[in-house]
C-alpha cells in the first residue's frame, strides 16, 4: 500500500470519526443540520454509525485491503446520498461542495486501492 493511500484513508477516517461521533452524540449543530433537511435526531444517528463504522472500516484496510475498499465504496454511498439530500432540500451547490469533495477522495482512495 503506498504512503498516498495510507494518508488518505488515515485522513478519511479521522474526518468520519469525529462527524461520525457528533452526529452519534447529537450536538446542536448536528440536530440543526438533520432538522434542516427533514431528517430526524435517530436518523441522523444513524448516519453517524455508519460513518463511524466506514472510519473503522478504512483504518482496518490499512491491514485487510478489502475492508478499506469495502469502506470507500460505502462513503461514496453514503456522500452521494448526502448531495441528494442538500438538492432536495433546496441547498445552494455550494453546501453539495463538501459531501461531493469527499466522496471524491473515497473513490480516489477506492481506485488506489484497486490499482494497488
Amino acid at each position: 500500500m503506498s504512503t498516498t493511500t495510507t494518508v488518505l484513508a488515515v485522513v478519511l477516517a479521522a474526518l468520519f470519526l469525529l462527524l461520525g461521533s457528533a452526529k452519534l452524540a447529537a450536538v446542536p449543530a448536528m440536530r440543526q443540520a438533520a432538522a434542516h433537511v427533514g431528517m430526524t435526531t435517530t436518523h441522523y444517528r444513524l448516519l453517524g454509525t455508519l460513518e463511524v463504522a466506514a472510519a473503522a472500516g478504512l483504518l482496518a484496510g490499512l491491514r485487510i485491503t478489502a475492508l478499506g475498499a469495502a469502506a470507500s465504496g460505502g462513503l461514496i454511498l453514503l456522500m452521494a446520498g448526502a448531495v441528494v439530500v442538500h438538492l432536495r432540500s433546496s441547498d445552494p451547490a455550494a453546501r453539495c461542495l463538501p459531501a461531493a469533495v469527499v466522496g471524491a477522495l473515497a473513490a480516489v482512495h477506492l481506485v488506489l486501492l484497486a490499482s494497488g
